[in-house]
């Protein structure tokens, strides 16, 4: 059960039908396709759907209540025992019950946001989390003004602790989702490019990442990114703790060594740890995980085994084999100039390899400033790298300035993403390593399935 129709009906009182104080409501849905017996049907409006249209198929499919936009007039033929709950906006209403049943419930909530390793993290924060505490999260990245309130409606009753992700796209929309799940805890993984088509400026997208401090708990903690220059104007708050490679934070991370298949890296709390996923980003998403895990009090022993079997949300970095053996990572999900950096680097400092292959598209959303952002990538690939593809229009910047400085490197460019698959025939062995890294719209991960 997620609540009854007496305790839904206290927040949303216009109510048509006869109210029944112990009917149950099991379960909310928006798609009306869905068969879901004891349900809450909320009818959400978008550019060309209205979900008001398809009531009778949920009363058929299940509905026991709706939401229902006051606005709008009722078909004839529903069921007499359907109960209306009059809105005047069914996405806000959808917002508020969300809220409402985050009160009810009252776990501990942590929200995770960030430019890139969001969805990491938050990963790294659930499997923390779970040593000792009934634990739901965010799946996939079920992160906007949607997906944050279906989260928190899909939570049982007794979980302790919530993890949710926030993302956005424009100033107001960290604000909007911060006020909705109010969190105990708060972390800004790092300021990168994301959005930056929207926001202006790095500054303009630290600025709305740090809108997470509006329903953060007065009492709440905001774990950042330390070595991130654009946040330390907050430094100084008694609630912010800082984590970082530099000698100024609280958390400090260094020894980090890179292995085949994970990382190891020493805390400043004098421990060392080990995380089944490469690169220092990693050692930072899993130092927040850390930090977290501690202030929830569990205990180091506890946090170590969540690090080593931590279980990620699909196309972040994952590694598998695939045609003839060849090593392939899968981190074609989404991207930034700082996340391909970063992914980048991890492959460079990978052994073992007797060829390492690039397949870097587009990042998109950079607006003016896309030709000089994707240059950035350019500047860090160095000579250990065999072959540089990229595909798309504006990661031509990547492979003219990286020709320019390695004449030898095999370098080309290609404007459709399926010219690529033969030119990678010939590194489809064991002594090769292919990295996919592409903004999600490139959906790179069409020509990866060809080389499974």
């Amino acid at each position: 059960m997620l609540f009854t129709v007496n305790w839904l009906t206290s927040i949303f009182p216009d109510v048509l039908g006869k109210v029944d104080g112990e009917i149950e409501i099991k379960r909310f849905f928006t798609d009306s396709r869905i068969k879901s017996e004891d349900s809450l049907f909320i009818p959400l409006v978008g550019e060309s759907l209205d979900g008001h249209k398809y009531i009778k198929q949920a009363c058929e499919n299940g509905a026991t209540a709706t939401l229902w936009d006051k606005s709008k007039a009722l078909p004839g033929g529903l069921p007499e025992e359907l109960i209306v709950i009059f809105v005047d906006d069914t996405t806000e209403a959808l917002q508020r019950l969300a809220s409402a049943y985050r009160d009810e419930i009252n776990p501990i909530v942590i929200g995770v946001t960030g430019s890139n390793g969001k969805t990491t993290t938050k990963d790294i924060v659930a499997q923390v989390a779970k040593e000792k505490y009934k634990t739901h999260f965010t799946d996939g990245n079920f992160n906007n003004e949607y997906g944050l309130p279906f989260t928190i409606l899909s939570m049982e009753r007794d979980t302790e602790v919530l993890v949710l992700e926030m993302g956005m796209s424009n100033f107001g929309e960290i604000e909007l989702l911060s006020n909705i799940a109010k969190p105990d805890y708060g972390i800004i993984t790092n300021i990168g490019e994301s959005h930056i088509e929207f926001l202006g400026t790095r500054a303009g997208i630290a600025k709305a990442k740090l809108e997470i401090l509006s329903g953060l708990d007065k009492n709440g903690k905001l774990i950042i990114d330390g070595d991130e220059e654009l946040l330390s104007h907050v430094h100084v708050q008694s609630n912010v703790i800082k984590v970082g490679f530099g000698q100024h934070n609280d958390f400090i991370v260094s020894d980090i060594n890179l292995k085949r298949n994970e990382t190891s890296f020493k805390g400043s709390d004098g421990k060392e740890y080990t995380i089944s996923l490469l690169g220092s980003h990693n050692v930072k998403n899993a130092s927040y995980g850390i930090i977290l895990g501690t202030l929830l009090g569990i205990n180091a022993e506890k946090i170590q085994h969540a690090l080593q079997t931590i279980s990620l949300t699909g196309m972040r970095f994952e590694i598998f084999n695939g045609m003839n053996g060849v090593s392939i990572i899968n981190d074609a999900y989404n991207a930034s100039p700082t996340s391909m950096i970063a992914a980048i680097n991890v492959v460079q400092q990978m052994d073992g390899y007797k060829d390492k292959v690039l397949v870097l598209g587009d990042v998109l959303e950079l607006g003016e400033q896309s030709k000089s952002l994707h240059e950035t990538v350019a500047e860090v690939i160095n000579d250990s790298i065999t072959c540089l593809y990229t595909i798309g229009e504006d990661s031509n910047v990547i492979s003219e300035a990286v020709q320019k400085k390695y004449p030898n490197m095999n370098v080309k460019h290609f404007y459709e993403k399926e010219e690529v698959i033969p030119k990678l025939q010939q590194y489809l062995n064991e002594e090769s390593l292919i990295l996919f890294k592409a903004s999600r719209g490139m959906k790179l991960e069409s020509i990866i399935e060809e080389l499974k």
